[in-house]
């Protein structure tokens, strides 16, 4: 094998993508993110290609994260659940790591996080505590409509009684969607990311997102943003505003996105993660759907500790409860330069 690693610059790059689609891995491998993340968050990204006689068979997309209140280190990917290396042989996944270990050193990153959604066969440590959770879709909502059962048709109805309604598209219902998104980010206490952020997610795969709202008296009241590939419709982002939880809108919005999913032609709906504690996993589960293991993988210094990030910590506990107090006009400016250096 005459492997040949190379590091590639921040735009489109056709052999990486005709790779990434020959294996039919995850959205977030797509060449794209690089310049999308650097746009909207100003970080740079380090795409490991390896190619053995000009034909590629692996990558590693990794982009770095840097600030004086969070660090220096890199991820793949941040943001989503998904983007780790994708190699031909368990050899070159070994070679991409060393050399992404080589260049982390160089650039003074503390860790490297690797996000699979599969075990791999790594002398790496690694992080378990987070799962998806996945639905396979029957070919016609009447079927899933009777396996949700009649407790959980009941809690849909309800909203319907009150006059909610559903309605997809594109980015003309991003107004919609970051209006709910924003207040429910505040309320649990929570930075959000910029409205760019979306928009640009939108214009750079108009072909694979969707936003679902539900509205009351015209107002959005609940939003879901969608993204699709290979026959799998995720919903990485969703809120509701805490005022109309008690119609049961989540219930309406969930099942209508599942019935759009359907009607789409998807195979799979996937829920988002979750930790293994998390309250938000019985929601998701009671829909028919199934854990599937999240593996995080760590390259770090030899004795070092896991990196601890997650908003939800302990060490967290004071800031959360302050910002949840602060109008959403204020974190809605201030929020986007915390969280963009938060995988």
């Amino acid at each position: 094998m005459a492997l040949i690693i190379s590091k590639l610059k921040a735009n489109h790059h056709p052999d990486w993508d005709n790779y990434v689609g020959l294996k039919q891995t995850s959205i977030y491998h797509d060449s794209r993110w690089a310049q999308l993340i650097k746009k909207v968050f100003g970080h740079d990204s380090h795409y490991l290609m390896a190619t053995d006689n000009d034909k590629v068979v692996g990558i590693f997309p990794m982009i770095q994260l840097k600030s004086l209140l969070f660090g220096n280190f890199m991820v793949s990917m941040p943001y989503f659940n998904y983007g780790g290396i994708v190699a031909d042989s368990h050899e070159v996944m070994n070679s991409l790591i060393s050399s992404a270990h080589k260049l982390y050193v160089e650039l003074g990153c503390t860790h490297i996080e690797m996000r699979f959604d599969r075990e791999q066969a790594l002398e790496l440590p690694v992080r378990t505590d987070k799962v998806a959770v996945m639905l396979d879709l029957p070919d016609d909502p009447d079927e899933l409509w009777q396996a949700i059962g009649s407790k959980r048709r009941a809690q849909i109805k309800r909203p319907i009684r009150e006059g909610i309604e559903f309605i997809s598209g594109g980015a003309e219902l991003l107004d919609d969607f970051y209006y709910v998104f924003s207040i429910n980010m505040r309320d649990l206490g929570t930075p959000v990311y910029s409205k760019q952020f979306f928009k640009e997610i939108l214009s750079t795969f108009n072909q694979n997102t969707f936003i679902a709202v539900a509205r009351l008296n015209g107002e959005a009241v609940g939003a879901g943003f969608l993204i699709g590939n290979n026959g799998k419709l995720e919903i990485p982002w969703a809120s509701t505003l805490r005022k109309v939880n008690r119609l049961g809108v989540n219930m309406f919005l969930y099942w209508n996105i599942l019935k759009l999913a359907i009607e789409k032609n998807f195979q799979v709906f996937d829920f988002g993660r979750s930790s293994k504690d998390a309250g938000t996993l019985k929601f998701k589960k009671q829909w028919g759907g199934y854990e599937k293991q999240l593996y995080w993988y760590y390259d770090l210094p030899v004795g070092e500790s896991l990196p601890d990030l997650n908003p939800r910590s302990a060490k967290f506990e004071t800031a959360i409860s302050v910002w949840k107090k602060i109008p959403v006009t204020i974190t809605n400016f201030i929020g986007p330069s915390i969280v963009k250096n938060l995988p």
